[in-house]
């Protein structure tokens, strides 16, 4: 799944495709909503380096 990630301002804003449905995690504890499905390297500089993100987004499995 494709990201954005943009600095506005002061802020670093991230954009992440939601899963149709929620997936079941890798430890099956959560059901994932949207993830980078690890570390990722976005075209945000700062201080003269790229910036990594990692994002999981999930809710409690029942």
């Amino acid at each position: 799944m494709a990201f954005s990630a943009k600095i506005v301002g002061d802020e670093l804003v991230l954009r992440i495709p939601m899963n149709a449905k929620p997936e079941k995690s890798a430890s099956g504890k959560t059901l994932v909503v949207a993830s980078t499905y690890g570390n990722k390297e976005t075209d945000c500089v700062v201080d003269g380096k790229k910036v990594i993100v990692g994002v999981n987004a999930y809710i409690p499995k029942k």
